[in-house]
């Protein structure tokens, strides 16, 4: 995988630009994460509850002797979680050193997005705060909720 230590991250999408994104569930919402940024997918773990942690992370979780601490975007962002449990999964992140995992209810799928089917988060949203979003990809019959992982995690758990 690539190290992506020194990667720039840009709010702006070319046209010309492809990405390659996870698209994952959170409640009935579908969302995707740039590919650069994601370590590995694994399946629910035991989660260690910490005392006096941050209201939006669940606890840690212990990935071959690393120390992860695992978010959970559904508080964060007010949504529902799904019920079923089967199909639920934590996608670990890395950026510079930081690692940190979310809960997700479902992994879809890996999906190449053309720059000119992403509308800005800007254009879509005008003055809402939504500075975690980077924008919205049309993907056939879908919308897909492009997060910008670093400004999420950067601006408080």
């Amino acid at each position: 995988m690539q190290d992506v230590r020194n990667l720039p991250v840009e709010d702006a999408h070319h046209e010309d630009q492809e990405m390659q994104v996870v698209a994952f569930r959170l409640g009935n919402e579908e969302y995707a994460v740039d590919i650069l940024f994601v370590q590995e997918i694994i399946r629910l773990l035991n989660i260690t509850r910490v005392p006096r942690s941050g209201p939006h992370i669940e606890g840690v979780i212990n990935l071959r002797g690393n120390i992860i601490p695992i978010v959970n975007l559904h508080s964060k962002f007010n949504l529902q979680a799904a019920e079923d449990q089967e199909d639920k999964r934590i996608i670990v992140f890395k950026w510079d050193e930081v690692q940190v995992g979310i809960i997700v209810d479902e992994v879809s799928e890996v999906i190449r997005i053309q720059g000119q089917d992403i509308e800005p988060a800007t254009k879509v949203y005008g003055a809402l705060e939504a500075d975690h979003i980077k924008g919205i990809a049309k993907i056939d019959n879908r919308l897909l909720i492009l997060l910008d992982l670093v400004k999420i995690f950067e601006s408080g758990w």
